[in-house]
């Protein structure tokens, strides 16, 4: 039977990897983050209404609850302290595929002045490499039709249509 990791580990899990030398450390999204540029990142992502500190903590508690199954990553520049890139995975468990799981992609962006530096890429293979952790049978993940070159260089292949309900 499945053990769940805890908080701690799964975060432990998503932190390895890269070096202290490095220009950019990729960890998890944490409640400082709100004061390192994390709200003005997504916004270059999609526009959105600001969120105050505590709307912010109670939706990084409401993902913590969920465990590994939810993961947002963040580069942080080592030198500023501010956040250069940042992309979430979200784990769905599934009935088919013998109770399969299968990792979302979401929500990659990379601060204006950073891009070209393979931040995108690292943020990305360092979720997938979360999701394969968790059991995943696949990732998937939508994006617009300029961005398939990147995906691609991250070892995505177009499969299938998106479509989109708004509400």
């Amino acid at each position: 039977m499945e053990q769940p990791l805890s908080t701690a580990a799964a975060e432990a899990a998503a932190a390895g990897g890269d070096g202290d030398g490095e220009a950019y450390r990729i960890r998890p999204l944490e409640l400082a983050d709100i004061s390192r540029g994390f709200l003005g990142l997504l916004n270059q992502l999609s526009p959105s209404p600001p969120l105050t500190e505590e709307a912010f903590r109670a939706r990084l508690e409401e993902l913590a609850a969920l465990g590994a199954d939810h993961l947002v990553l963040v580069a942080e520049d080592a030198a500023t302290d501010r956040l250069a890139a940042a992309g979430a995975v979200l784990v769905e468990r599934k009935f088919i595929r013998r109770c399969g799981r299968v990792g979302h992609v979401e929500d990659v962006v990379v601060d204006a002045a950073a891009r070209g530096r393979g931040l995108g890429e690292r943020v990305v293979r360092r979720l997938v490499e979360h999701a394969r952790g968790r059991g995943c049978y696949k990732v998937i993940l939508n994006c617009t039709p300029e961005l398939t070159g990147f995906y691609a260089k991250c070892g995505f292949v177009e499969k299938n249509v998106q479509m989109g309900l708004y509400f």
